[in-house]
């Protein structure tokens, strides 16, 4: 069996920057063990696949270790694929998702807007005396949202010096812990972490996002954000909360283009 595969950088117009995710579009479904397997093999912090369906595809994301319930970079990536690469005519495209129907816009070539859910997290006043120590800092405040903990720091310069004990994040019970803190008159920085699910640090998540929009928007009443990932890579996106929806533009770049020989 031979099928098709694609790598690209999610979040960023450069090479080499952004979130890079692998998209595997797929005519029918294979077993889950052997899509868990694909993305051991890739190594990436996602594996896109998709199945065509009535209107649209149907799209499932998964880790080097777990499938997971939401992705924004390895949607934007699946989105760039079908509409650049695979034919996909109009200026949206729809996926069908464990998070139910997301919404892709095409502006251009290569820029996008997703159409996620909102996550607005509550606060957590007795967190895990293991998440500060893990972290290395103390938090100026804890939140939970659907999948992850959201830790807000004081400035732009604490969550880039950050140094987390792997070990010790992996223990606690979320998805991952993203890491935040304001950064412009509308902007904010983050970091992503989720070593439980295979991936030490993110380079740009889409779904945190989802929770980060809404957080900030709590705290600092606007709706339209300017927002940068502080990872190695780094990546960049435009962030508005939009009633009980987030809408996240950025742009993605077609890296590799090959074939997978099962």
């Amino acid at each position: 069996m031979i099928l098709p595969v694609y790598i690209v950088d999610a979040f960023t117009d450069t090479p080499f920057r952004g979130n890079p995710a692998a998209v595997v579009p797929l005519e029918s479904w294979l077993p889950d063990d052997r899509l868990q397997a694909i993305a051991a093999q890739h190594n990436l912090s996602e594996t896109a696949f998709t199945v065509p369906v009535s209107e649209g595809y149907d799209l499932r994301w998964f880790t080097p270790r777990v499938e997971v319930d939401l992705c924004g970079h390895a949607t934007l990536a699946a989105a760039h694929v079908h509409c650049s690469e695979r034919g996909h005519h109009g200026e949206r495209i729809h996926f069908h998702t464990k998070s139910g129907l997301l919404e892709v816009a095409r502006h251009r070539d290569c820029r996008y807007t997703l159409d996620f859910p909102c996550d607005m997290p509550t606060p957590v006043f007795d967190f895990p005396s293991l998440l500060g120590e893990a972290l290395g800092t103390i938090p100026t405040s804890v939140w939970k949202g659907r999948f992850d903990y959201l830790v807000r720091l004081e400035t732009e310069a604490e969550v880039q010096r950050l140094t987390p004990k792997m070990p010790l994040l992996a223990g606690l019970e979320a998805r991952g812990i993203i890491v935040t803190a304001w950064s412009s008159p509308d902007g904010y920085v983050s970091r992503f972490f989720a070593p439980a699910c295979g991936v030490d640090e993110d380079p740009v998540t889409g779904s945190a996002h989802c929770t980060l929009t809404s957080f900030w928007a709590e705290m600092k009443g606007i709706t339209h954000f300017q927002a940068r990932q502080l990872s190695a890579r780094g990546g960049s996106l435009e962030c508005t909360l939009a009633g009980e929806r987030v809408l996240l533009t950025g742009d993605a770049r077609l890296y590799l283009q090959g074939q997978i020989h099962l």
